[in-house]
């Protein structure tokens, strides 16, 4: 019979076997790896993060405040009282107003999304491990919900609750958690019938327990991914309700209500739209090619 050596380093001394795997790398590391040398998501992330620190510091410091109103009124791009982007149609900084625009449209697209995450993880996580009658149900309601218009579903909810920036983070919110739990709801059951699964389930494990202990760290890469894509689709979806006046209220802006100021005087004043325009096409870029680099990261076919 063959004797089994054990492990041994150049020394002559025996190595336990978690040395000998010493060097291999877990999935994450993987993952992280491969994202950084994605050289268009790791630019934009670094993009990402100067957009993001000018849209929470960038209006405590400026000079002039996104409210006051200049004695110059609707001026171009000018160094005269630091008017760089030029003023509005009511003589307000124009950059002071994009940058609390970029702040709100930003934080709509976060607490939106992070809304869209809670109601749908929880969701598909639930409808995909329970599964049958329990399951039909809950896909059900989904699918009655798909079929409601997005603009009609968030004009009916202004119109009973009035107009706030709070009920916009929630009515997109509401609307964008729907993809978000039919995805859940596949990686669930894709999963719930692998090994682990079931030696939870027979060592008494309780299904609350096995949902948030087994099903959802399992179904993190691909919300993920849905997550850095939903942001820029959140924005968006501001931006159209802002654009058709549905948006936040003066004297708050956001970038849809900058652009469709803009968009009413763009032959005489170019520069009250090129401004927000040029910011919402970058960050949304930004997001979309980290969104991507996440998917190639996070994909087991590119291990």
């Amino acid at each position: 019979m063959t004797e089994i050596k054990p492990l041994l380093d150049p020394t002559g001394r025996v190595e336990p076997v978690t040395q000998a795997i010493i060097g291999g790398r877990s999935l994450w590391d993987d993952a992280r790896a491969r994202l950084f040398r994605n050289k268009a998501a790791v630019v934009s992330m670094w993009i990402l993060g100067i957009i993001v620190l000018i849209a929470v510091f960038g209006p405590m410091v400026w000079v002039n405040d996104y409210k006051a109103i200049s004695n110059a009124r609707t001026i171009a791009p000018t160094l005269e009282a630091w008017h760089i982007l030029g003023t509005d149609i009511q003589g307000r900084d124009l950059l002071a107003r994009l940058m609390i625009g970029l702040r709100i449209s930003l934080t709509v697209g976060i607490v939106a999304t992070a809304v869209s995450l809670v109601i749908g993880v929880t969701w598909g996580a639930t409808a995909g491990y329970l599964g049958g009658r329990v399951d039909n149900f809950m896909m059900r309601i989904v699918d009655v919900l798909y079929a409601l218009p997005f603009i009609f579903f968030v004009i009916l909810l202004l119109t009973v609750f009035e107009r706030n920036i709070v009920l916009i983070f929630a009515a997109i919110g509401a609307i964008e958690w729907l993809t978000m739990a039919r995805i859940v709801r596949g990686q669930t059951l894709a999963i719930k019938g692998k090994e682990f699964i079931e030696a939870a389930r027979a060592s008494g494990v309780s299904r609350r327990a096995i949902i948030l202990r087994h099903i959802l760290p399992n179904v993190i890469g691909p919300v993920a991914v849905y997550v850095t894509l939903t942001i820029p689709v959140v924005i968006l979806a501001e931006s159209f309700l802002s654009f058709l006046g549905l948006g936040v209220n003066e004297p708050l802006t956001s970038l849809g209500v900058l652009i469709s100021e803009g968009a009413k005087t763009m032959e005489e004043k170019p520069w009250m739209l090129l401004a927000p325009a040029l910011t919402m096409a970058v960050t949304l870029l930004c997001l979309n090619f980290i969104g991507d680099g996440l998917r190639d990261a996070l994909d087991p076919k590119e291990r």
